[in-house]
Order: structure tokens, then sequence, then C-alpha cells
């Protein structure tokens, strides 16, 4: 899909229909949406630069990444995606800076991108230019990342109360589960980060923010808040992993209780066990297979038995 958003207008509209299109003079955002390659090849006509493949914005190297050529800046970033749903992932988002204009490619719907082009149709003001178009596409997806986090921030906390408060015997599968969620996501979280902040960084060489003071001034405070979410990002994947090692440590506490019960019933069983076997032999002379009081004798020893081990454990503190 392409559309294209023009200076001062309420609204997207749609590009490349047509063998002819060519981008309108005050274009401001172009947006490229899981592109066809004709709609790509129009683009590329129009700004007189050529795109990269989904393959390229794939690639993880820096001079893949960030470059500039003929003119325009190029930069990718990996953004935070279906963050509220079961399967978080992170995927490319490519931003390209030439001229007035921003060129959008990615294959992948961010809330941020949503959000941000719901304003944009309602406060036209937004995007005077595609540098400050840039700048509010990334404060919007800064902000997304650090809401996620404060979320996955408060699931980590709340499942920190549950671990320290559960009854004992409780169940730690779903503790487990959530504190495994958290920290994926956590993780897809600060991988966005680290390249946002490669690409706040490399932004500045663009030609757009050289002789804007105020321009520059935003920039610098995207990165500062980066920074500060990446921070935070590192603090709570070290909260999730101590809740992990805690969790495993009770875990492993509560199955050393179960084990010491059962040595110490089957150390307390093994004396009447002897002596139900003695008894139970089938020699003719035996003295109290003939005794009056020979049942009962037996019953107590085999009683006293078990109790002398269960008192002993009791005295040596192990029960």
């Amino acid at each position: 899909m392409l559309r294209v958003l023009r200076h001062g207008a309420p609204g997207f509209e749609p590009g490349g229909l047509t063998p002819d299109w060519a981008l309108p003079a005050d274009a401001v955002w172009i947006e490229l949406v899981s592109p066809t390659r004709a709609e790509e090849v129009a683009v590329e006509k129009s700004i007189g630069l050529l795109l990269p493949t989904r393959e390229e914005m794939a690639e993880i190297e820096a001079s893949s990444r960030l470059y500039q050529e003929d003119g325009g800046t190029f930069m990718t970033a990996t953004v935070l995606v279906n963050a509220d749903g079961d399967l978080p992932t992170a995927a490319p988002v490519t931003f390209v800076l030439t001229g007035d204009r921003l060129v959008t490619i990615r294959y992948v719907e961010p809330k941020s991108f949503a959000v941000f082009a719901a304003q944009a149709e309602r406060q036209p003001s937004l995007c005077p230019s595609g540098a400050q178009t840039f700048l509010g596409l990334l404060d919007a997806v800064i902000d997304r990342t650090a809401d996620i986090l404060e979320r996955t921030s408060g699931e980590v906390e709340a499942q920190s109360r549950i671990i320290f408060s559960r009854p004992r015997g409780g169940a730690f599968e779903a503790i487990l589960n959530r504190l495994g969620r958290a920290q994926i996501v956590n993780s897809k979280a600060r991988d966005s980060l680290v390249s946002l902040a490669r690409l706040l960084s490399f932004a500045s060489l663009a030609d757009q923010f050289e002789g804007d003071k105020e321009l520059r001034e935003h920039l610098k405070s995207l990165q500062r808040d980066v920074q500060s979410i990446t921070d935070h990002s590192g603090y709570l994947s070290g909260n999730i992993t101590f809740l992990l090692d805690a969790a495993l440590g009770l875990i492993n506490i509560e199955q050393n209780a179960i084990f010491k019960i059962f040595s110490v019933f089957s150390v307390m069983f093994l004396p009447p066990t002897l002596v139900a076997g003695i008894y139970g032999m089938n020699f003719a002379h035996m003295p109290e297979l003939n005794w009056l009081h020979g049942y009962p004798f037996a019953l107590a020893l085999m009683f006293a038995t078990a109790a002398g081990p269960l008192l002993w454990f009791k005295r040596r503190g192990w029960l």
C-alpha cells in the first residue's frame, strides 16, 4: 500500500494507482506499507532514490541500516510489534529523509505508527516538513516502547508480590510463564531501543538538521529519552532474572522439604519392618510364638522402633 500525506492536508491520499502517477510537489510523508514492486518503482522515480528491499532492511550490519546516498539519508530501526499479543516480535522499519520529505517503509503494523498517523490527520500542523514528521514518528515509537516497558514492569512487580507471599505448595507454572513473557517483551524492547539510539545518532548527520537549532534540540531530547528508557530496561531485566532465580530457589526448597519427609518416614519404618521380618520367619523354635503376650509385644516393639528415630530427628531439629 502506498499513501501520501501532503502539507496541510487533513488526511492521507492513495498513490501509485495509475502508470502516470507522480508524487505531489507538496508531499511531506510518503508511507509504503508492504508495498508492491510497482509502488516501490513509482516512489523511486518520484524521489530519484533507490529504496532498500525487505531483505536489505533485515540486515543487521550498521552500514546496511544507516547510510547516506544521492542526497538521501537512509535509517532502519527495529520496532516492537504485537507487544499486547501472545507473541511479541520486533521488525525493521526504514526511514528515508530526502529534501523536505520523509519516506517510511514497513511490512508490519506498529501501533505507534497508527497512533501518529491518526494524530497527523486530525492536526496537519504536526507534519509541516519531512524532518518534523520523522521526529514526531520517532517520538511516538519511543513513547509506545516506554508504555510497554511500564506495563511490563507493573506485571513483574505483581509477580514479585505473588512469589514472596504465596501459600506454601502453590503452583509456580503460571508465575514462570508470566515472567518468561515479560523477559521476552523486555528483550525485544531493548533491541529496539539500541537500534533507535544508533538511528538518532546517525540522524544528526542529515542535512535537514544542520541549520535548524530547534530540530537538533528535539533530536537530542529523543536521544536522552532513549537512554533513560534503556537504563530502565536494564534494571527490569535484572529484576526479572532475580525473580526467576528466586522462584526456582523456592521450588527447590519445597522439593527438598518433600524429599526430607519421605526420607524421614523411610528411615522411621525401617526398624518396624525389620521386627516384622524377624517374626515372620518360619522357624519352629521361636519363644515368642508360643507366648501369650507375644503378639502385643511385637506390636509394641515395632512402635518403639518407629518412634525412636522420629524423636531423634525432632531433637536434632530436622523436622
